[in-house]
């Protein structure tokens, strides 16, 4: 009797785990491990923090160790298994909707391509993407009209602000310079708000950056207005000591991207949270000038680390051996894994 019992034990667990196993089919579970942050996790599956808490119902950012988290879109495989529904199918297999949280070296990673392919793929001038927007993923270089057609549509000559936007992102939409826009508007500092219009088109005094270098070693140059970057380098400044935390964004500890984002905030600059989405969210320079950013790939593929330019070859960082600190570019560690600087101003 009781063999009977475990045959048909075992039974019931086979037929179990096989349901199971097909419902799982539509997610893909991440186990918290002792030290995991929503943040660890959506690097490591590239994915949107806000996405992780909606796909889990999740009201904070609160989680703990053995929690099941889902990091896939319920159902994110769908189009890609209707491929008889329609023409529209061979569309969307060689077309990518981009995400919040999305970023090029992301998008390209996913489906083998290069962020250079992938830009000249889509025509695109700029690291700059945007939710809602559509990239080519397969083909050939992308056409101008194409490129038009990709852009986001305006009727006007004025934008309404949307929550998560920033300057930088507006000016890139609008094949405007972010200077441009600001002076257009006459903007004193990169504080905006949702609900706030715009201006896009108009008479417009573009501050000129002087002493632009194109020699290969990142040099020193300055902007024609200064105040922004004074202000800027000595905030920086105060945080020299503070130590290392993985996801940090405060004074009692920071990580390279939440020490940015946090000393950029107290000047009036809004820039994302993570290193690879400012990198995305920035206009590049051809040599660093001080308080633009300078990125480094260090632990993965793609910008990993980055901080604020300090001038003659300096930059200060938030490091994860000695916390704040200003560190030679030129040295040997640093100086191999620079990518290129981009500027907020």
């Amino acid at each position: 009797m009781k063999k009977q019992l475990l045959t048909v034990a075992a039974t019931a667990g086979i037929l179990f785990t096989s349901f199971n196993g097909s419902a799982s089919a539509h997610d893909k579970l991440h186990t918290v491990q002792s030290g995991d942050s929503l943040w660890k996790l959506s690097n490591i599956y590239n994915v949107a923090i806000n996405d992780i808490q909606k796909w889990n119902n999740l009201s904070s950012s609160t989680i703990y160790v053995n929690q099941k988290l889902s990091v896939l879109a319920p159902h994110s495989h769908t189009t890609t298994e209707n491929t008889s529904a329609s023409t529209s199918t061979s569309i969307s297999s060689t077309t990518y909707v981009v995400k919040s949280g999305d970023t090029l070296w992301g998008i390209s990673k996913s489906y083998g391509m290069s962020i250079s392919g992938l830009k000249s793929l889509n025509g695109l001038k700029s690291d700059v993407i945007y939710p809602g927007q559509k990239l080519n993923v397969s083909g050939t270089a992308a056409t101008t009209a194409t490129t038009v057609a990709s852009a986001p549509a305006s009727s006007s000559s004025t934008y309404t602000v949307r929550s998560g936007d920033n300057l930088s992102t507006i000016a890139a939409r609008h094949n405007l310079s972010l200077s441009q826009l600001m002076s257009i508007n006459n903007l004193k500092s990169h504080l905006i708000f949702p609900g706030q219009v715009l201006k896009l088109s108009g008479s417009a005094s573009t501050p000129v950056a002087t002493n632009v270098s194109s020699a290969s070693t990142p040099v020193m140059a300055t902007y024609g207005s200064t105040s922004k970057v004074n202000s800027l380098i000595a905030e920086s400044k105060k945080y020299i000591g503070v130590p290392y935390v993985w996801a940090g964004s405060t004074p009692a500890g920071f990580d390279c991207s939440g020490y940015l984002n946090y000393a950029y905030s107290k000047v009036g600059i809004s820039i994302p949270r993570t290193v690879a989405s400012i990198w995305d969210a920035t206009k590049p320079v051809s040599s660093p000038r001080v308080g633009d950013l300078v990125f480094f790939e260090t632990y993965k593929p793609g910008p990993s680390h980055a901080g604020i330019y300090l001038g003659d070859g300096k930059f200060i960082h938030a490091g994860s051996s000695r916390g704040v600190e200003i560190s030679d570019m030129n040295n040997s560690y640093w100086k191999p894994r620079y990518l290129g600087a981009k500027t907020t101003f």
